[in-house]
């Protein structure tokens, strides 16, 4: 599963290509935090066991801020935002809530274990994995969602119970069935002292890589607007 450095750095990469003449150290340093948010669900399962990616990946928390946001600065005669912080303050708080999407929530929902993207409204685990191409024998191929025409949600025809769910979009469990473990919460429940406690720094290769490509575009961002200010 992404590690807390393959978020950030995928907020490094969002925040270099959306700020564009905002980008200074103060903004991406805003922006690169934005990810740790989410993974501080994982305190949450000491006080509500299960809600690790569930607490704070719900998608409800970007969608509010973006609707507040967009109250804000589009139906209020006085914006408070841009009043305190002017333009440059609108503009990275909106960067901040694609970030939060998309670097924070995304890389959970999207991978091993997944997330509970509507929690508490819809209390389910979901992991979006599959693929999706076209070949010349059987045409375009998509796995990320499959339908099952024929199958009953919850029960069979003959009313006998189980049978699988009619769209199977990669649903886990609820906060009930799921914990997503942790070096700060391995497991539900009391662990033993000597429990491994893993921390992971990027556990595939292309993980490495996003770290690796998202250090040297920051690098070069900050160069390049250095350059820039000196011309």
């Amino acid at each position: 599963m992404p590690s807390l450095v393959v978020h950030v750095a995928l907020a490094g990469l969002v925040g270099a290509a959306l700020l564009g003449h905002r980008f200074d150290r103060r903004s991406i340093l805003l922006i690169l935090a934005v990810p740790i948010v989410p993974d501080l669900d994982a305190f949450g399962g000491f006080l509500v066991p299960g809600t690790h990616r569930a607490l704070l990946h719900t998608l409800l928390i970007p969608l509010t801020g973006a609707l507040l946001l967009y109250y804000d600065t589009r139906r209020r005669e006085e914006s408070w935002v841009r009043g305190r912080y002017g333009g440059r303050g609108v503009h990275v708080a909106w960067v901040a809530i694609v970030v939060y999407v998309f670097a924070g929530i995304g890389p959970d929902l999207f991978t091993t274990f997944g997330a509970n993207p509507f929690y508490p409204l819809h209390d389910q685990f979901y992991v979006i994995t599959g693929r999706l191409q076209y070949s010349t024998t059987v045409g375009w191929e998509q796995t990320f969602v499959e339908l099952n025409p024929g199958a009953e949600s919850g029960a069979d025809a003959s009313g006998g119970g189980g049978g699988s769910p009619a769209v199977d979009a990669g649903q886990r469990g609820s906060t009930k069935e799921v914990h997503v473990n942790t070096g700060i919460d391995p497991s539900r429940g009391r662990e033993p002292a000597d429990v491994e406690r893993i921390f992971p720094i990027a556990q595939t290769g292309w993980q490495l890589l996003l770290v690796l490509t998202s250090a040297a575009v920051l690098t070069g961002t900050f160069v390049e607007r250095r350059l820039t200010r000196r011309d």
